[in-house]
């Protein structure tokens, strides 16, 4: 159904009909009670505070002994929030996190190097969407260290980690 027939179909429903259809859609799929639930009653912080955890969780767990280092675990949280329009200063924060827990993570471990590329992916990401967003301000500190961080332990990728910051100028 295209749009154009989707909002042809709603207009010509009364308004009774309509909300009864906003309910059913509200309890049959879990997204949109998601999303409503997140319009209604916006807990961005908390909403953040658990990405944290569970990232964390990643590279340090709690209750196992090994730990998963997956990045796609923070690119599910990141890519959700922009989905619900969570606030850029927030999802680029989760982003920095990321990469920063990732960085104390490989001082402690021996990483292959699909990590290194892995956490280009995630410095080039972290840039664009700070760069895009206006952020620069508040992140650029953090930017930095993070920069610095991959030349002074000789991180794969070098190149690439700088290339990233060119977006900034």
């Amino acid at each position: 159904m295209s749009k154009r027939a989707l909002k042809k179909y709603v207009t010509e429903l009364k308004k009774r009909e309509l909300e009864e259809q906003l309910l059913d859609l509200y309890t049959r799929f879990p997204v949109v009670k998601e999303y409503y639930d997140f319009i209604f009653n916006p807990k961005e912080d908390k909403m953040v505070q658990e990405a944290k955890a569970k990232i964390s969780n990643e590279y340090f767990p709690l209750k196992r002994k090994r730990p998963k280092a997956r990045r796609s675990v923070a690119q599910k949280y990141i890519k959700h929030f922009m989905k619900l329009g969570v606030e850029p200063h927030l999802i680029a924060d989760v982003m920095l996190y990321n990469l920063e827990i990732a960085q104390t993570f490989s001082l402690e471990r021996n990483v292959p190097e699909s990590f290194f590329k892995s956490m280009l992916n995630s410095f080039t990401e972290m840039v664009q969407f700070i760069s895009l967003n206006g952020l620069l301000p508040n992140y650029k500190e953090r930017i930095v260290k993070v920069y610095n961080f991959t030349q002074d332990n000789h991180w794969s990728f070098q190149e690439g980690f700088f290339r990233a910051l060119d977006i900034l100028d």
